[in-house]
């Protein structure tokens, strides 16, 4: 058995907003979403999520803000990336950086304050190169 990819539950005031800002801005499909349950399933190439309002969450008593990493195979990929959300006009908390730490990331936010951190993971290519 292998686990899959993780599957995050995004916290939101407002379900329609927030969907709207996810779909428009990052470029998310709206794959389901119940407005009376409070709850919505995205999509976005592989990456899933689903979003869920403050009445959805109530009995769980899960609560938000949050972040979500999202792990992209190259620098490259990152910058582009951060480029496509930042023409759309999401809202950009930090711009691409090479961290000491090893990660090349950006930061975006959204409406509720959760942050998407968006990051390659260079280190691996340092470990190679002295391995090789």
């Amino acid at each position: 058995m292998r686990l899959p990819p993780a599957c995050p539950e995004i916290p939101v005031r407002d379900l329609e907003p927030a969907l709207a800002y996810y779909r428009d801005k990052l470029g998310f499909d709206i794959d389901w979403s119940d407005a009376s349950l409070g709850l919505a399933g995205l999509s976005l190439d592989d990456c899933r999520l689903f979003m869920a309002s403050a009445d959805y969450r109530a009995w769980f008593g899960s609560q938000g803000p949050l972040v979500v990493w999202l792990n992209l195979s190259s620098r490259a990929e990152v910058d582009a990336l951060h480029g496509r959300w930042r023409e759309r006009g999401a809202i950009i908390a930090a711009d691409p950086q090479s961290k000491p730490y090893k990660l090349h990331e950006f930061v975006a936010r959204d409406l509720d304050g959760n942050l998407l951190r968006v990051f390659y993971d260079f280190g691996g290519e340092e470990r190679e190169a002295a391995a090789g």
